[in-house]
């Protein structure tokens, strides 16, 4: 079992507390930036495969199965934009050390 703490603090910096409405999991996140770049899915195609997977909910920190998608698409896309190509490509290096 991974330990997931370690994004969240690395990428606290992104999403201040302090401003707008909470943002997504960052575990949730990393899990299904992981999981696209495993199976070579879409925004779309990797919550799709989330909603009926109960592999990815567990992988992504859902402890009951889950009958709706967490976040929507574009979430996937905002995060990526906010983290940069570096921040992405750090992310796959440390889940595959994980």
């Amino acid at each position: 079992m991974s330990d997931w703490s370690w994004f969240e603090r690395e990428w606290a910096g992104f999403f201040p507390a302090s401003e707008g409405r909470p943002a997504t999991n960052p575990r949730l996140v990393a899990g299904l930036m992981y999981l696209q770049h495993a199976y070579g899915l879409s925004d779309e195609a990797v919550l799709a495969r989330w909603v009926e997977n109960p592999y990815f909910q567990h992988f992504t920190g859902e402890v009951f199965f889950q009958h709706r998608p967490p976040i929507h698409p574009s979430s996937l896309s905002r995060w990526r934009g906010r983290i940069g190509e570096e921040g992405v490509e750090w992310l796959l290096t440390k889940t595959i050390e994980a």
